[in-house]
């Protein structure tokens, strides 16, 4: 990563979550500014959800946090994708706040995890996308590059 800025802002979020995070967010690596993985549980009792924690890739840029980071759900022997309609079975998030549309610099890696932990928590649907199968299986284009249609609140 070039930008001092991004560096210098991803150093501070750093040094916050380091010391402390939400319940059900632990920091698992943070050893460069260009990707961390961090690991989430729903803290309901969604049965959906119960008992399982997923692990989030976020890649940036040396745009952050003016652009969003890359985030990304990574299955792991022990960490499976969720099923969610707004989740692909790749681990590619459909959610707004993760585009170039709805992103703000005032979010950060602690806001969008806890928003990715909402999302969980409010879900009642045991399903993936749409057209999960086309699109993992066509898609080769990198989770930023992707230009969603955000047509539904109801998840």
């Amino acid at each position: 990563m070039s930008a001092p800025f991004a560096a210098k802002r991803l150093g501070k979020e750093l040094q916050k979550i380091s010391n402390s995070l939400p319940p059900g967010i632990e920091l698992v690596s943070a050893d460069n500014f260009e990707e961390w993985l961090v690991d989430i549980r729903v803290l309901d009792d969604n049965p959906l959800y119960r008992n399982e924690i997923y692990r989030l890739r976020f890649r940036f840029s040396s745009t952050y946090p003016i652009e969003p980071p890359e985030v990304v759900f990574v299955k792991l022997p022990d960490r499976p994708i969720p099923i969610h309609p707004h989740i692909y079975s790749n681990g590619i998030i459909c959610l707004d706040l993760l585009g170039h549309q709805g992103w703000s610099p005032v979010q950060n890696v602690e806001s969008v995890c806890m928003s990715l932990q909402s999302m969980l928590t409010g879900n009642t649907k045991n399903e993936r996308p749409p057209g999960d199968e086309e699109f993992v299986r066509g898609n080769r284009l990198r989770p930023r590059d992707i230009e969603f249609y955000y047509h539904d609140n109801d998840v």
